[in-house]
């Protein structure tokens, strides 16, 4: 049943979902009809310590009391703060921060950065990225978002994302072996105005289907741009704070970006990101005229939420959680891949996995009807997952992202449900 007062609201990613959310607690969601769903989107990665964690609401409480807002020039106790801490858990020389909204945003004033630092234009992304939707991030995401939003911004380069299990470039078997990155970078260096700017990339691509890019890629990655006198900037929207079993997914390929993005897992529900980059980068772009200016930027409240969501991942040591519940959560999958013809991967770090549907695991043809199906099913049932839309070619891939608190009792139902809703839909 659709409520009619959908009528009110333009629809900004297809239809909504078939209920109206009342309540949200910890790894669940429960509907205005009674139903308790079990969110293993963690309401779009962004609730990292599962929905209306105690913490978060008295931090938010407190704001509330002292200072929701402020004219852009103030900062605050908390925006203070959480900058320095920010640059405490950072490696050097990721210093300075400018906090923000949304992960589209972090990535835009990145790009703004490199460019003013720079004095160059052209920046190069990854096949099936998603960095945002806004004019400059648009041009750089590849995984949706193009379609009757031309023209993209002048020097965007799309280089081969390393698919281990499809490789882009018909080359690797069963190991990428990074020879995308070097046919992309000789693609780049050919069409280039001599220009380049930064690279942006994620540790996992999540939207083009949870892709984690192989040991070696990153360090790889910031040698070609060292020798084009490029900026790396990595984007850990999805993978930072915890959530891939380290505190940031760079620091599993031993490597320091030059520009760092967080967002999404920094505000724990609540709309907070921050940019963060060295002390020569921010002085130099600044004299070169950098300029961001948002009626939001260095908020109080989130900055609040922020620092409640550093203080649990700390306190609770959920970095170590999501080791321990990742292991666990991709056992009981490949538990079910061992049971169903139709899963063929399984991949991802920590607590973001994925799981691709095929048709055959000899073709790997890719099973889209069978993803939107069971996706559909599962939520009818009582479980939400991400079904990685993209432009399409990614719906057989099906997204798992529980909060850092996920307990294995919760695993168990998700996958319960899974179970059901793969024996329903191969079954009808």
């Amino acid at each position: 049943m659709r409520d009619e007062r959908e009528r009110f609201l333009i629809r900004y990613a297809g239809d909504f979902a078939p209920f109206v959310v009342e309540k949200a607690e910890g790894a669940w969601v429960l509907t205005t009809e009674g139903q308790r769903v079990l969110d293993f989107t963690s309401g779009q990665i962004s609730s990292t310590l599962g929905h209306n964690h105690p913490r978060i609401v008295e931090a938010i409480e407190r704001s509330l009391r002292t200072g929701i807002h402020l004219n852009s020039w103030m900062v605050n106790e908390d925006v203070l703060e959480l900058a320095r801490r920010l640059a405490e858990l950072l490696p050097d020389p990721l210093e300075r921060s400018i906090l923000l909204n949304t992960g589209s945003e972090t990535n835009e004033v990145a790009l703004r950065l490199a460019k003013a630092f720079t004095g160059k234009f052209e920046v190069v992304g990854l096949t099936r990225s998603f960095h945002g939707l806004l004019a400059g991030t648009n041009s750089v995401t590849f995984s949706m978002g193009h379609k009757g939003n031309g023209p993209l911004m002048p020097g965007s380069f799309a280089i081969p994302a390393p698919y281990e299990y499809r490789c882009p470039i018909r080359h690797c078997v069963r190991r990428c072996d990074m020879t995308c990155l070097d046919v992309g970078f000789e693609i780049v260096d050919q069409a280039s105005v001599g220009s380049l700017a930064a690279m942006v990339v994620e540790p996992v691509l999540s939207t083009g289907g949870i892709i984690p890019l192989p040991e070696g890629y990153l360090s790889a990655a910031k040698r070609k741009c060292a020798e084009r006198d490029m900026l790396l900037i990595v984007d850990e929207a999805q993978t930072g704070l915890g959530r891939v079993g380290s505190m940031f997914a760079f620091e599993q390929d031993d490597v320091v970006p030059d520009i760092l993005t967080v967002s999404k897992t920094l505000g724990g529900g609540v709309p907070l990101g921050a940019t963060i980059t060295s002390a020569e980068i921010e002085q130099k772009a600044v004299d070169n005229g950098f300029l961001h200016i948002t009626t939001h930027v260095s908020d109080p409240m989130p900055a609040a939420a922020g620092l409640a969501v550093l203080d649990v991942i700390a306190e609770e040591n959920l970095v170590g959680r999501a080791q321990d519940m990742g292991r666990y959560l991709t056992d009981r999958l490949g538990e079910l891949r061992d049971k169903y013809d139709q899963i063929g991967d399984i991949r991802g770090r920590g607590l973001l996995v994925g799981l691709e549907l095929v048709t055959d695991k000899e073709t790997r043809e890719p099973a889209n009807d069978l993803g939107a199906a069971v996706t559909a099913e599962c939520l009818r049932l009582g479980l939400s997952m991400n079904i990685v839309k993209g432009d399409g070619s990614q719906r057989n891939c099906l997204r798992l992202a529980p909060p850092l608190t996920i307990t294995t009792d919760e695993i168990d139902i998700a996958i319960d449900i899974l179970d059901t809703a793969l024996r329903t839909c191969l079954g009808a």
